[in-house]
């Protein structure tokens, strides 16, 4: 499944409610928080180091090698993709200690689609990419773009990028950089300083 369909699929699911939720996402998650806000869909949100949507250019070299286990096989389009562990630890885990990082893979890796890493590579050359966000509409409401310092997936340079489009929205556009953090910013030691962000922003802009 790729990123238009779990966004049209997500898109179903907050029709349901009964009011506009604050949605809070974190690496392709922080992505699909933002197209869904782009639709009108969300109170507020927060998009955590967000994989980039059509019209980020920057692409440091830690990004291209931290995708390249997925990208460096056009077999895995259509597969699911496990990282070896100095591949997670690079992509992921790299700001912290081999221990913590060995444990982290150990609880929290597992083998994931690649076709949502083709369609990011290949959103600015897809005028029709399911990665594109509607960064103008008035009713997307109050946004937090939180990254990591040390993130090799999401370096600051694709976070601030995501940022500046955003920025052009009539509402709140905020950007927050967690010092010494990376990727796995939401699931390490670290991630009660993100939750505080959050916390933070969503209460002072009425939530």
């Amino acid at each position: 499944m790729g990123v238009g369909e779990v966004a049209d699929h997500l898109t179903e699911l907050v029709g349901t409610l009964r009011a506009k939720p604050i949605l809070v996402g974190h690496s392709f998650g922080g992505l699909l928080v933002q197209i869904l806000a782009g639709r009108g869909l969300a109170a507020a949100t927060v998009a955590i180091s967000p994989a980039p949507m059509r019209g980020v250019l920057p692409l440091p070299y830690s990004a291209v090698r931290a995708s390249l286990p997925v990208l460096g096989h056009p077999g895995n389009l259509n597969r699911t993709v496990a990282l070896t562990f100095e591949q997670f630890r690079y992509a992921f885990a790299n700001a912290m200690d081999e221990d913590e990082a060995r444990a982290l893979y150990e609880l929290h890796h597992v083998p994931a689609p690649g076709k949502p890493i083709f369609q990011a590579a290949s959103a600015n050359l897809d005028p029709r990419s399911p990665l594109a966000v509607d960064v103008r509409t008035p009713a997307r409401g109050p946004l937090l773009v939180v990254t990591g310092e040390k993130d090799h997936i999401v370096p600051f340079a694709m976070t601030n990028a995501a940022y500046r489009r955003q920025r052009k929205n009539p509402g709140v556009t905020e950007l927050v950089e967690i010092p010494g953090v990376g990727h796995s910013l939401v699931i390490d030691r670290r991630w009660r300083e993100v939750a505080e962000a959050a916390h933070r922003f969503l209460g002072n802009h009425g939530h």
